[in-house]
């Protein structure tokens, strides 16, 4: 994806005008970031470039070349999380009152019904998932086929091995009050 693609109002894989829904541990990150890059980096890249920029000759001045590509990047990744932050919808699932259904911001477990392997994951944003972790984007096909589901019941998912059987385990949300990052009760 190139820079100029980072523009873009909607997240990759949605389509236009679906609400862009992220968890307030995953807004705080973009928040963050944006911070780190406008109040940390920008600023030495800032001097970097200044410094390269007296020394002369910018055409063969590779600090001043690199420094200001890197400075139309932390500007354009600004914008773009600015915008992702206009656009967002935060749900914190310590709020959900339906505990009982799998919603946005749910840690789920189901069960292969094949084998009885179990799996853990978590409900979250686009801009949150993180397969290693457990995240799963909420409009990912297994989330989606989990969405609305209650313990005990089963659903059919499709993964990259093809479509399989699940039972869901538990269902838990993070306590009112706890941060969506901390324990789940």
């Amino acid at each position: 994806m190139s820079d100029d693609d980072e523009g873009e109002d909607t997240p990759p894989g949605l389509p236009p005008g679906t609400p862009f829904y992220m968890t307030p541990a995953g807004a705080a990150a973009l928040r963050e970031e944006i911070r780190a890059l406008w109040e940390d980096e920008r600023p030495k890249v800032v001097e970097v470039v200044s410094w390269a920029a007296s020394l002369g000759d910018r055409s063969e001045n590779a600090d001043y070349q690199y420094g200001k590509r890197r400075l139309r990047q932390i500007d354009g990744r600004v914008r773009f999380l600015r915008k992702r932050l206009d656009r967002v919808q935060v749900v914190d699932p310590a709020a959900q009152a339906k505990r009982d259904q799998v919603f946005f911001g749910a840690t789920v477990t189901y069960a292969r019904v094949s084998d009885d392997a179990e799996v853990t994951i978590r409900i979250v944003g686009v801009d949150e998932a993180d397969a290693e972790r457990g995240d799963i984007a909420w409009v990912a096909p297994v989330a989606r086929a989990l969405l609305g589901a209650r313990v005990g019941d089963l659903r059919r998912i499709r993964t990259p091995a093809g479509a399989e059987e699940v039972e869901v385990v538990t269902i838990l949300y993070p306590a009112p009050g706890a941060s969506d990052e901390g324990d789940a009760a």
